[in-house]
């Protein structure tokens, strides 16, 4: 397995691991320009895993200057329980921690039984003390 920074060429590669990906939810941000703004922004942070030249894992991770942000992690499930994940999820934490990010988020969808318990296998601390809104400039969602 070898791991390396994702670039927006992965696009494509990267959005048929993440449609295999149960409990993994894209919206309108997923975009090809919206992931490749997002790559911009946060540069050396997203990693991909890929065996015989193919992707088989993902992670993006970003930054606000203060918190760092865990997304899209995901792992093909012929790959999974092989320690991908954890790899992936590594490289992204060692990259936010080399540029002063020593602390980080991940959102979880709440029926996500299985990302729950990977999070919390990995040390991860479930938040009971805040709770996330969101709105969508533009949207009748809002309304």
């Amino acid at each position: 397995m070898n791991y390396r920074e994702m670039t927006i060429n992965d696009y494509e590669e990267v959005m048929s691991v993440w449609a295999e990906s149960e409990g993994l939810k894209l919206r309108d941000a997923d975009s090809k320009e919206g992931i490749h703004t997002y790559l911009e922004r946060n540069p050396d942070l997203s990693f991909v895993a890929v065996s015989d030249n193919c992707i088989v894992g993902t992670i993006m991770s970003g930054h606000d200057g203060k918190r760092g942000y865990i997304q899209h992690l995901s792992v093909l499930p012929a790959y999974r329980n092989q320690g991908v994940a954890k790899t992936l999820v590594d490289h992204a934490l060692a990259s936010l921690k080399g540029v002063g990010i020593s602390k980080s988020h991940i959102h979880v969808l709440a029926d996500n039984v299985q990302a729950k318990a990977f999070w919390i296998k990995q040390g991860w601390l479930k938040r009971d003390d805040i709770e996330t809104y969101s709105y969508i400039n533009g949207s009748e969602e809002n309304a």
